[in-house]
């Protein structure tokens, strides 16, 4: 099905396996509460470090989902 109009969130997923896995992540959770998930873009990544060692692998994402229009 296709929207007209699509709505654009940001979001960040985390991982302590790897940016992809955290991107995954966000859109995994994301699409628990969010319909219609259309596509994603990465906008970012980072990663928290712990004793000199990544200790979670954060990306930011932004995930775009269709609107309904009546």
């Amino acid at each position: 099905m296709s929207y007209p109009v699509a709505k654009v969130i940001e979001i960040v997923g985390s991982s302590p396996d790897g940016w992809a896995e955290a991107a995954a992540a966000a859109v995994r959770t994301a699409g628990k509460t969010i319909d219609h998930i259309t596509g994603v873009q990465v906008a970012g990544m980072t990663a928290s470090v712990e004793d000199g060692r990544i200790g979670a692998y954060k990306t930011t994402v932004k995930i775009a989902f269709g609107v309904k229009a009546d």
